[in-house]
């Protein structure tokens, strides 16, 4: 949710900020059903007001000047009942199409339609060379008996797949390892809940317009939202929930900036993605994820160290690992509706000859915590907003495609990193024996 007063201060930034993130919203029809607003909120306000003078004037009247002021008192409110009823109703377009505005990207976000315009910033490490015929991850993990994606689909449709034996002790020993790293840098770690209400969704700014690609339970959909009831949606990153941890509360600017990171499965529709990465593990329905979440002070210098920090944290992870990568500044047409910026880091994948991405690490501003309503008290009593990021510090099983396609070996074994053996008891290969 953005700054109304901005908004209408300079309409044309964010008009121009929809068109370059191809967002379809008229900001122009969102300021005058604004304008519309206001003003019947006015009469309705006025109209309170006579009521209430009124109410208060009556016990003291008598006859027929107190007759006729009933009289006039029920045709009132008559009027008035219809005045809020059209004001609800125009209050809650007003309030949808708000949460259609976009942010501002910051000057630095190069102009693009999709991810093909994304710019590279740096790349890290040499791709790998093979003396033979190097295998993908779907054909090593079969012939290592560590993933089986036909057995996963007949239970369970497309995208989906069983990880098993040591491919199900690698994905712990890489969140392990990441989550350990993070907690030694001062991040609270938190197993959140996978089942949210809709207000999480939207504060995070993933609802409106992200409905399709999310997993409801018990949920009954309207055009604009959930019906009532007591359904929930599961989450497709932890960042929706613990972002939204400190909801509707206010913090201490010396509690900032708060350092958090989720663990937690994630789930996603992948709607809209027929045919498109349909072999092995890159867009698959179900995943593991550790998140980073920052709350910090209204300052964009103090949200650039915090961006700086939680993509340095990745890139040391992917390091670590050994894994080759190169981190890019996402475009405009790439970002979501609520991004001034974003950083994607791009890991080597040899069956696809091409970097794949593994992690996004995203800058808000107060746009999150404006939908959710998170402040911080700074020394002179004023709140403000804070302003929020994420960043994806590892994910699985995408992060297995690079790491089985990378450390192989010609007689079909795959040597573990040695990153994560002290999470494995110090096995140093997965082999089919």
């Amino acid at each position: 949710m953005i700054d109304l007063g901005d908004l209408r201060a300079r309409p044309s930034a964010y008009q121009d900020a929809a068109k370059k993130k191809r967002i379809d919203v008229d900001v122009n029809a969102f300021l005058k059903l604004d304008e519309e607003r206001l003003n019947l909120l006015k009469d309705v306000e006025a109209m309170r007001g006579k009521k209430n003078s009124a109410s208060k004037e009556v016990p003291k009247m008598k006859g027929t000047e107190k007759d006729k002021t009933i009289k006039e008192m029920k045709v009132l409110s008559e009027e008035l009942r219809k005045k809020e009823e059209a004001f609800a109703a125009l209050e809650s377009r007003w309030l949808h199409l708000q949460l259609l505005l976009p942010s501002i990207p910051l000057p630095h976000v190069p102009i693009g339609k999709d991810d093909a315009d994304n710019k590279e910033v740096r790349r890290w490490g040499e791709l790998p060379k093979f003396n033979f015929d190097a295998l993908d991850h779907v054909t090593l993990g079969e012939l290592l008996d560590i993933i089986d994606i036909p057995r996963g689909v007949k239970i369970a449709g497309a995208r989906t797949y069983f990880l098993k034996g040591d491919g199900v002790r690698l994905e712990f020993a890489i969140l392990m390892f990441t989550l350990d790293r993070l907690i030694k840098k001062g991040y609270t770690p938190f197993i959140p809940p996978l089942l949210v209400h809709y207000d999480a969704m939207m504060g995070t700014s993933y609802f409106p317009g992200g409905e399709e690609q999310a997993y409801s339970v018990g949920v009954q959909h309207e055009k604009d939202g959930p019906l009532d009831g007591d359904g929930a949606y599961l989450i497709g990153t932890s960042e929706v929930s613990v972002t939204s941890y400190h909801k509707d509360e206010v913090l201490k600017r010396g509690g900032l900036p708060k350092r958090y990171c989720g663990i937690s499965p994630c789930f996603r529709r992948e709607a809209g993605t027929y045919g498109k990465d349909t072999k092995g593990l890159y867009r698959i329905h179900q995943f593991q994820k550790v998140e980073q979440v920052i709350l910090c002070e209204n300052d964009p210098a103090a949200s650039a160290k915090m961006h700086e920090e939680i993509l340095a944290n990745a890139e040391e992870i992917v390091q670590a690992l050994k894994l080759p990568y190169r981190v890019v500044d996402v475009c405009t047409g790439d970002m979501g509706r609520g991004q001034v910026c974003k950083n994607d880091i791009e890991t080597w994948m040899p069956s696809r000859n091409a970097y794949g991405e593994t992690h996004s690490c995203s800058t808000f501003y107060d746009f999150q915590s404006r939908r959710l309503n998170i402040k911080y008290e700074d020394e002179n009593g004023k709140k403000h907003f804070v302003h929020t990021l994420n960043n994806t510090c590892i994910a699985s099983p995408r992060i297995l495609i690079p790491i089985l396609e990378i450390y192989q070996n010609q007689d079909g074994s795959v040597t573990i990193p040695a990153a994560l053996r002290p999470y494995m008891g110090g096995q140093e290969k997965i082999t089919s024996g």
